[in-house]
């Protein structure tokens, strides 16, 4: 009775991000579990493919998907590639010609012609991981096409995740993935190159989870994603689990995380420890005090490079995705999250982060940065301000 109850109090969300009952869910962490997933599929993909990526490197791991996509094209499946032309600088130099040569087609969502600028349009960026294959299965969350062990922290992989989905939701990925793909080569001044019809979704019932497909775009979802976390963490009773690779909240996120404190929710917030952007590290750590001192449990992963997007609400609602918390992935970039309604679901990704928090985090102490060393002070004051003049330039109103 308890677990129906949390899940009638979930909202229901409008346009893409409407609840579909009868889908195939499986949470994939880390490179290890979500690379040989992709590539199982794509070398069985007999129609299409559409993969949209923030990176693809041209490292060992992305060079087997690329052999992979190049494969596919060969035995006629329509291969379609859309990166980023800020992430995917590395793509465009290595990857891209040979790709195009065998048949694969290719885009550059914004491409990076300056280098230095302070036009506000660098910051749009496509930031989502989404590849469909098919129209029978998706990949949706925040793992890039890059090899998963970094330099910063060679011994352990870069930790995050990532879902396979077969179902219902199948629709409304597709429906976006071929809409993104058709508007960026419509500003591209691409026609489209093939008059064949492609299937449509095979969303027929896959099994029993309910999810949403969320996007963040700059038409009629600019705070899907946003509000999909605020409904959720306004309406916990019990536990919220958040993981996040840049956590820069605005007001209003803060303020409901606040409120959920303050009427006895226990919070657990998990950031990055080993930062592969330290001035958002250290805006982040600008928050802390406030968190600490109203109760919010704290830790920094340590182990390697933290990059997840994830979250767990009251064991019940789940969400995993490409989206941080912060103002370039909620109010500017293109990102795609997946909002799951399933208590063994929720079960497994809490089960996951209890690991890592156990194994690679250490838990800060409100003792410890009630009075912080000036130097740490001073830095992390003027990464906060560095990094809300960037939004200010960026459009973005304050915060």
């Amino acid at each position: 009775m308890r677990l129906k109850a949390i899940s009638e109090r979930q909202p229901r969300f409008k346009a893409s991000g409407q609840w579909h009952q009868g889908n195939a869910v499986a949470l994939l962490e880390n490179g290890a579990a979500f690379f040989p997933a992709l590539l199982d599929d794509i070398e069985s993909a007999q129609h299409e493919i559409l993969l949209q990526t923030y990176i693809f490197a041209a490292d060992p791991t992305g060079r087997r998907v690329a052999d992979a996509l190049k494969r596919a094209a060969a035995r006629g499946v329509l291969v379609q590639v859309l990166v980023d032309g800020f992430g995917g600088r590395e793509f465009v130099r290595e990857l891209m010609g040979e790709l195009n040569a065998a048949g694969v087609k290719t885009l550059i969502f914004r491409r990076e012609l300056q280098i230095f600028t302070l036009r506000r349009q660098r910051l749009r960026r496509l930031h989502r991981k989404v590849t469909v294959i098919d129209g029978r299965v998706a990949f949706v969350g925040g793992i890039n096409i890059i090899d998963d062990f970094d330099a910063e922290a060679p011994e352990y992989p870069r930790f995050d995740y990532a879902v396979r989905i077969e179902g219902t939701l199948l629709e409304p990925i597709l429906a976006s993935s071929r809409r993104l793909w058709r508007l960026v080569a419509w500003a591209s001044l691409r026609r489209r190159t093939r008059a064949a019809v492609l299937p449509a979704a095979q969303s027929a019932p896959k099994g029993n989870i309910r999810a949403a497909f969320l996007i963040r775009d700059n038409l009629r979802h600019r705070t899907e994603i946003e509000n999909a976390y605020l409904d959720a963490i306004r309406n916990a009773r019990e536990k919220i689990i958040l993981a996040n690779a840049y956590f820069f909240p605005g007001r209003r996120f803060r303020h409901a995380l606040l409120a959920a404190a303050s009427r006895g929710v226990e919070i657990t917030l998990l950031c990055q420890g080993v930062a592969d952007h330290p001035l958002m590290q250290y805006a982040t750590r600008a928050l802390y005090p406030l968190f600490l001192e109203n109760g919010i449990r704290l830790f920094e992963y340590q182990r390697s490079i933290l990059h997840a997007k994830v979250a767990v609400i009251d064991q019940h609602w789940v969400t995993v995705g490409s989206s941080n918390i912060d103002p370039f992935s909620l109010m500017l970039a293109r990102e795609a999250n997946v909002a799951i309604d399933d208590a063994p679901f929720a079960a497994t990704l809490e089960s996951s982060l209890h690991a890592a928090i156990q194994n690679g985090a250490v838990e800060l102490r409100r003792e410890d940065w009630a009075r912080p060393p000036m130097m740490r002070r001073v830095l992390c004051w003027l990464a906060y301000q560095a990094v809300r003049l960037a939004t200010g330039i960026a459009g973005v109103k304050g915060d």
